[in-house]
């Protein structure tokens, strides 16, 4: 069982409903082991895939062509770019190629994430959208 906690002066506090419900399956006087970790911002989490999409809104037929109209191809065509990834051999081929690293919650911190974002979105105007109006795109990433 997960269960985020919320740092507070008395102690922890579950952060969430679904943390409350299940912080009371626990028996009173249960003692249990927790890993402390620090949560990464859900809301910005979104906001980071809400950035791709709007991106590949603004790809014309022709770009999303060469991704074979798969959204994740671009996303991690972008990452790639924006060197958020690890060298693969690849024996097929007989070539290292970059892989993207992963950008779950477990393997990055917040503000590693963070920089991605920013990297990503450099990489999202001068490669993929240059032609867009980055007050504009802004103004469009927010209906999403």
């Amino acid at each position: 069982m997960k269960i985020n906690l919320v740092v507070t002066s008395d102690g922890f506090r579950p952060a969430t409903d679904e943390d409350y419900e299940a912080k009371k399956t626990l028996k009173r006087g249960t003692v249990v082991q927790c890993t402390i970790k620090e949560y990464r911002n859900y809301r910005f989490h979104k906001k980071y895939f809400a950035l791709i999409n709007c991106a590949w809104e603004y790809l014309n037929e022709q770009q999303r062509t060469f991704f074979y109209n798969n959204i994740d191809s671009f996303r991690k065509t972008v990452e790639v770019s924006a060197g958020h990834c690890e060298p693969v051999y690849n024996r097929t081929r007989n070539e290292w190629l970059d892989m993207p690293k992963s950008i779950s919650f477990d393997k990055l911190t917040e503000s590693e994430f963070s920089a991605l974002y920013e990297r990503v979105k450099d990489v999202l105007f001068s490669l993929f959208i240059s032609n867009v109006n980055r007050e504009d795109f802004e103004k469009e990433l927010i209906n999403f």
